[in-house]
């Protein structure tokens, strides 16, 4: 796909319905005016790098919460930026609809609970708004065909703000890999495995939002009023982009490859009781420890390409553990491993010897870090953040087709209903939906990304 082919239309304030979304833009001036709904503690941390920009003005934000409102103010007015109009002080779930009836919005930020994603983006392409959405895409299975077909039938930009696509190794390692370092891809793999015990419970003060207590939902704050419940009542791949979406850029998910099939396997639940009953304001008879925990611990999902790959995932957020994503990258002339850093390439390392993958990082590093690290530094998850949402607002500001578009997110995020599914029918292997009905045959790779994004 040609970028300069994928010319979206739209009318906004008042510009002509056949104009492109960067006609329009540039019809109004060269600032975009953006949105956000959702103030919280991942809201926050994506403030920096949008307030950053001089291409960029944040016209309103939305959050239900008073606190989370005030700290976002907070940063907004310490960035040296104009106020802007706030919605959901009065605590009213539904604020954000009055978001979305803000004239001339260039886009909005979706930075919301999981179950918010998908209804708020559907509206928001309704309205011919262009959605930059934080993973997740939707819940149900449903959520995401609808998430789909509406942008497919609105033409509204809609990007998956993955951030892991955008971090620095794992773009070098993209360009190994386009470059053929590894040969002929054979199997990958990736995950989330990252201990979230802490994350999941707390005291219910704002001050210590992390590991301070054993509660959640009303009681607790942050994460731990929404996420947890997902736990509860859940067993499955719930947490699939930031491992998928790297990988599927390798493999060229939808650019000639799609998934074909998957299954999921998941252990027993013992983590989050263990953690309630041995932390110090929890205990054997704390009412949580009465609680049966759904998600098990450890959740292992494997997906079939067409061009014959395999891709393991691993969901790991309820037992002691560093974090780590675990990807491998293993092909006909060797692999990358990024617990250890490390690398093997037949020919060029030392038979049956890892290497170190660092000179390989500095000689594979993207074109895009080398150009924005200075820019990039200082933002969140090690500089990612600042190019995840560079890449949307470039996009925007070009009338280019988001780099991370809506096929990938609703595939991406659709393991989650599946893995689900296989667990539920005895870890049953399902054939994976082909959300592009085709069109994954004549797509090409578009995620090789020039300097820009």
């Amino acid at each position: 796909m040609n970028r300069r082919d994928f010319l979206i239309t739209a009318s906004a304030a008042g510009i002509g319905a056949a104009l492109p979304w960067s006609q329009a833009r540039s019809a109004r001036g060269e600032r975009l005016r953006l949105a956000m709904i959702g103030t919280g503690m991942r809201g926050q941390s994506q403030l920096g790098p949008l307030l950053s920009r001089d291409d960029v003005d944040l016209v309103a934000i939305c959050d239900t919460q008073q606190v989370m409102i005030d700290r976002a103010l907070a940063i907004i007015e310490s960035a040296g930026r104009p106020k802007p109009q706030v919605h959901g002080s009065d605590g009213d779930v539904n604020a954000w609809k009055r978001v979305l009836d803000h004239k001339g919005l260039d886009g909005v930020l979706i930075v919301t609970p999981w179950e918010w994603h998908a209804p708020m983006a559907i509206a928001a392409m309704e309205a011919k708004i262009p959605v930059g959405c934080e993973v997740v895409a939707g819940i149900t299975l449903a959520d995401h065909w609808d998430v789909l077909r509406t942008q497919l039938r609105t033409g509204t930009p809609y990007m998956l703000m993955e951030n892991v696509c955008y971090r620095r190794d794992v773009m070098a390692v993209l360009q190994m890999v386009r470059a053929g370092l590894f040969g002929e891809l054979v199997h990958l793999q990736a995950g989330y495995q990252h201990d979230l015990r802490a994350v999941k419970f707390n005291s219910g003060d704002p001050d210590q939002p992390y590991g301070s207590g054993v509660e959640f939902g009303p009681g607790a704050f942050s994460e731990a009023q929404w996420r947890t419940q997902h736990s509860i009542e859940r067993n499955g791949e719930l947490y699939p982009s930031h491992g998928i979406g790297p990988v599927a850029m390798y493999a060229n998910i939808h650019r000639g490859n799609r998934f074909t099939h998957l299954n999921a396997f998941s252990t027993k639940a013992r983590g989050l009781h263990d953690y309630i009953v041995k932390h110090p304001k929890g205990g054997p008879q704390h009412p949580n420890a009465k609680l049966g925990f759904k998600l098990g611990d450890v959740v292992t999902t494997t997906l079939r390409c067409e061009n014959g790959e395999t891709i393991l995932l691993q969901h790991d957020t309820s037992l002691p553990r560093p974090y780590s994503l675990g990807f491998r990258v293993q092909g006909t002339e060797g692999l990358w491993m990024d617990l250890n850093q490390s690398i093997h390439v037949e020919g060029r390392s030392e038979a049956h010897k890892w290497e170190n993958a660092q000179q390989y990082y500095d000689q594979y590093d993207h074109p895009l870090w080398r150009k924005y690290a200075d820019q990039a530094a200082g933002a969140g998850h090690g500089g990612m953040d600042w190019f995840v949402i560079h890449a949307f607002v470039e996009a925007l500001k070009a009338g280019d087709p988001m780099p991370i578009d809506i096929y990938d997110a609703v595939a991406w995020s659709a393991i989650t209903p599946l893995s689900e599914q296989s667990i539920a029918e005895g870890y049953r292997t399902l054939e994976f939906p082909d959300f592009t009905e085709g069109k994954w045959k004549d797509r090409k790779p578009i995620f090789a990304f020039d300097d820009r994004y």
